[in-house]
């Protein structure tokens, strides 16, 4: 009887994990990197580029998002869904100067790619050493 209720999911007491919201900003357009560039001199900008149909970017923004600390004082947080906007993931390789990887974590500060990681990688970047 008990695995029929582990299965069923009765009998479970364990406290739910709650889920951390992001202070995501959604990256869409053209214009937002240049915004993303000015911004920069004066607060670090990171941009998140995920691929929604891969499991080893659906794992590593997950491992990022139960690490992330910072406010929004403190930085830009940019999500970048690449698969819905293409155009502007691949402008963002030009604008930044990074080859495109996904998942794939910029951190920008005064107009440049400062760091960038992709995959497993996106874990050891120290991001406080760049607010």
């Amino acid at each position: 009887m008990g695995l029929f209720k582990t299965l069923l999911g009765k009998g479970n007491d364990k406290p739910k994990k709650e889920e951390k919201v992001l202070p995501w900003i959604p990256l869409t357009s053209l214009e937002q990197l240049d915004e993303i560039e000015k911004r920069s001199a004066v607060k670090t900008q990171f941009i998140f580029k995920h691929s929604t149909s891969c499991g080893i970017s659906s794992m590593v923004i997950k491992m990022f998002s139960d690490r992330y600390s910072f406010s929004q004082e403190e930085a830009d947080l940019y999500y970048l869904d690449l698969h819905a906007y293409r155009e502007v993931s691949n402008e963002t390789g030009y604008k930044f100067q990074v080859m495109h990887q996904s998942p794939q974590l910029l951190v920008i500060r005064n107009g440049s790619t400062v760091a960038h990681e992709s995959h497993g990688g996106i874990m050891e970047v120290d991001l406080g050493k760049y607010i």
